[in-house]
């Protein structure tokens, strides 16, 4: 089974003089000389290294205490999560399972050999615990792929102790920048390796920023994408949010097809939205849950006990045990089917050669805003058009399709940002105040059929369903209070600033 780790540490340049003295570093009382470990590590990538072009790391080592397979994502600047498994010969089911997104079909091969002598300190306090690891790492690089390659190098790593303050660091660092210690320029020793090897290596760095209409608008999907290949292993590790972030992820590159069709032809961007849909729908089925049962529990937990009759926490929490479970083994042979990874590859295609239309060449604050105008219009005609109609199921549909309208012409104000700066920045908060209040009516709809199911079952077990019935009286409550508000919310959005900046609302009364 794999486990996970996150690894804090520093790497800086060897001078000749090795480990300089750390006993004076705030907080270290003793440091200890636990020996030379021998690490043979071999790393796994595909044969165009798409693997280390996402700053992902995957190796099989052996020697230390932690043998096995390691697979690393970065967090932040010195900050990965490390992935282990046992040692075997192949790659493990679970290790690989986690990078799928990014290599698909591609076979991982060896691409770095790296052998280090590694001469190891502890950094205790007083009570004797560890504090960090510092060693001096004697690195052999053998590049095994592109025409081969080595280098050798020496350097300083200095790893946090397990659940240890980050402030440590810099003192440790204070020390060492005041011995003439510097800073190592690159993230990894595999990184390291890979650019004194030879051979050109995985493309990385930044993109030309945005010019036309067509740039902005193809930066903004790829973006997108790459939150897509992100959050796809947090997903499978059931991280918290990952769920929510890949499928507004999917949401937002499906809305900015349809808003900016004048940019991007849709007879080709159709198919991949179609596809969009579908995976935004199956990561709603645990995503939706997830919400749902916190607010149903949220509110429960408000009630006073004696207004509890029955045993509905036990209800409540089993309802929302049992359909995670079912969802999440679900979501995860999605996110392994052939359906899913080929909808990346034609993401990964349409970017490459982007079906881009004649607007798209053109500056992009006129085509980009009336795009999102068009939105707008969309939206104040189904706001509007829900308000005439009587509270009921007609107006609550309405009202939920005036919310999908709303969340569109938020991500399409969103994608403008950095072409039409602060009045597209604007019109964004104000569309996600919309969409907010539109969506706390929407799950007041969703929570008051759950409590309904869940009264019935109590009712049908010989328990109490009077607490059931006070949340749905509540719940309507909620409903009616986002209906009363939603007249002068939107009378505001359509004469402010930021609609007027963009053209007005077409059709707004």
């Amino acid at each position: 089974m794999a486990d996970t780790k996150r690894e804090i540490e520093r790497k800086y340049e060897a001078g000749a003089g090795g480990l300089p003295d750390l006993t004076g570093v705030p907080g270290v009382a003793a440091v200890r000389d636990e020996g030379l470990v021998e690490l043979d590590a071999t790393y796994y990538d595909t044969a165009d290294e798409r693997l280390a072009a996402a700053s992902l790391t995957l190796r099989r080592r052996t020697g230390g205490s932690d043998a096995g397979w390691h697979l690393k994502f970065p967090v932040a600047p010195g900050v990965r999560d490390e992935i282990r498994a046992p040692l075997s010969d192949t790659v493990p089911d679970e290790i690989a399972a986690l990078v799928r997104a990014r290599v698909r079909g591609a076979a991982l091969v060896p691409v770095v050999r790296l052998v280090s002598a590694r001469d190891v300190s502890h950094l205790v306090g007083a009570d004797g615990a560890l504090l960090a690891e510092a060693s001096v790492d004697e690195v052999t690089a053998e590049r095994l792929n592109r025409d081969g390659g080595t280098a050798r190098w020496t350097e300083i790593e200095v790893e946090l102790a397990d659940d240890g303050d980050p402030a440590f660091l810099d003192e440790v660092e204070k020390r060492l920048r005041e011995a003439g210690v510097r800073p190592s320029k690159s993230p990894s020793k595999v990184a390291r390796a890979m650019e004194e090897t030879g051979g050109p290596g995985p493309r990385r760095g930044g993109r030309a920023a945005p010019v036309t209409a067509g740039d902005h608008v193809l930066a903004y999907v790829r973006e997108q994408r790459d939150m897509i290949l992100t959050c796809d292993p947090a997903v499978r590790r059931d991280i918290p949010d990952s769920v929510h972030r890949m499928r507004v992820a999917t949401r937002r590159m499906r809305s900015a097809f349809r808003t900016f069709g004048a940019v991007l032809d849709r007879a080709v961007t159709g198919p991949a939205a179609a596809e969009l849909k579908w995976l935004a729908g199956e990561l709603g089925l645990d995503r939706d849950q997830e919400v749902l049962a916190e607010r149903l529990t949220d509110a429960l937990d408000g009630l006073p006990s004696d207004l509890v009759l029955g045993p509905v926490h036990e209800r409540l929490t089993t309802w929302a045990g049992v359909r995670h479970h079912s969802t999440r083994g679900h979501l995860v042979a999605v996110l392994d089917s052939a359906r899913y990874l080929a909808l990346l590859d034609t993401l990964d295609a349409l970017l490459a050669a982007p079906p881009l239309r004649p607007k798209a060449a053109r500056k992009p604050d006129r085509v980009l805003a009336r795009a999102v105008r068009r939105d707008l219009g969309k939206v104040s005609r189904l706001v509007t058009g829900a308000l005439d109609l009587p509270p009921g199921q007609d107006r609550d549909l309405a009202l939920h399709e005036a919310r999908k309208k709303a969340k569109r012409a938020r991500y399409g104000a969103e994608a403008t940002v950095p072409a039409l700066g602060t009045p597209a920045r604007d019109l964004a908060k104000s569309m996600k105040s919309l969409t907010s209040l539109l969506g706390d009516h929407q799950d007041s709809v969703m929570g008051r059929r759950t409590l309904r199911e869940l009264s019935a079952v109590a009712h049908a077990a010989g328990e109490s369903a009077f607490t059931y019935g006070l949340l749905y009286g509540r719940e309507e409550r909620r409903a009616a209070d986002s209906e009363a508000e939603l007249p002068g919310m939107w009378r505001e959005i359509a004469s402010g600033t930021p609609v007027r900046a963009y053209g007005g609302v077409p059709g707004a009364r």
